[in-house]
C-alpha cells in the first residue's frame, strides 16, 4: 500500500459516515494552524502549508475539484503569508502586530471576494466536472483566499472572513461525506470567535501601521 492509498483509507466512522485519514490528519493540523494564528505565531503558516498538502488528497478522494483547487491555493498563499510575517512589524512580545483594515483595504477585499466568487462560480458552472456544487464551492474557495490574505496582512478582518466561510463550509462538508471536516469547521467557528476577540483587543493597543506596509 502506497502513502496516498493509506491517507485515503478509513480511519473511523462519525455520524454514520466514514472518516478517511487524510481528512482527519489534514484538519487536525488545520486546527493547530488556526490556534497558532490566534497566538500570532509565525508557525501558523507552515502548519497551513502542511494541512493544505494533506487535504488535497482528501478532496481528491471525494471528487471535489473545487476543494482540491482551494487547497492548492492555500499552499501558495501560505508560502506568501509566511514571507509577509517574517518581514512584518512586531510588538514588544516579538509577535506580529495586528490592526483593522483601512477603508480602502476593506473595500478591495470585499470587491475582490465578490468578483472572485462570481468568476470561480461561473467557471465551476460551465465545467460541471470541477464541482458538483459550484456556488458554495466557489464561495468557500474565494472566501478562504480572502481570509488568508487578510491574515497575512495582520488584519482583524481575517476572522470575520473565516466566520462567513464557516457558515457555508459546515453544511457543505457534511453533505459531501467529509464528516470530520464538518466537525472541524464547527470547532473552527468557536476558535474563530475567540481569536476575533483577541485580535480585536490587541489591535486597540497596537502601534498604527502606514497603509500599504506589511502587518
Amino acid at each position: 500500500m502506497n502513502a496516498l492509498n493509506w491517507l485515503n483509507g478509513p480511519a473511523f466512522e462519525l455520524f454514520g459516515q466514514r472518516v478517511i485519514r487524510s481528512d482527519m490528519i489534514g484538519n487536525v493540523i488545520g486546527l493547530s494552524a488556526l490556534a497558532l494564528g490566534w497566538r500570532r505565531s509565525i508557525w501558523t503558516w507552515p502548519a497551513q502549508l502542511a494541512s493544505g498538502v494533506i487535504l488535497v488528497a482528501a478532496y481528491a478522494s471525494a471528487q471535489l475539484s473545487g476543494g482540491v483547487g482551494k487547497q492548492l491555493l492555500v499552499i501558495g498563499v501560505a508560502c506568501w503569508g509566511w514571507t509577509q510575517w517574517r518581514r512584518g512589524r512586531r510588538d514588544n512580545g516579538g509577535q506580529v502586530t495586528v490592526r483593522f483594515a483601512t477603508g480602502r483595504e476593506r473595500a478591495l477585499l470585499t470587491a475582490g471576494t465578490v468578483a472572485g466568487t462570481l468568476a470561480v462560480g461561473g467557471l465551476f458552472t460551465a465545467v460541471p466536472q470541477m464541482s458538483w456544487n459550484p456556488w458554495p464551492d466557489a464561495y468557500i474557495f474565494v472566501g478562504t483566499l480572502a481570509a488568508m490574505v487578510a491574515q497575512a496582512r495582520g488584519l482583524v478582518e481575517f476572522w470575520f472572513a473565516w466566520v462567513l466561510v464557516d457558515l457555508v463550509g459546515v453544511p457543505l462538508a457534511f453533505s459531501s461525506g467529509l464528516a470530520f471536516s464538518g466537525l472541524v469547521y464547527v470547532i473552527y467557528f468557536v476558535l474563530v470567535l475567540w481569536g476575533m476577540r483577541d485580535w480585536w483587543l490587541r489591535s486597540r493597543t497596537s502601534a498604527s501601521v502606514p497603509e500599504g506596509a506589511p502587518a
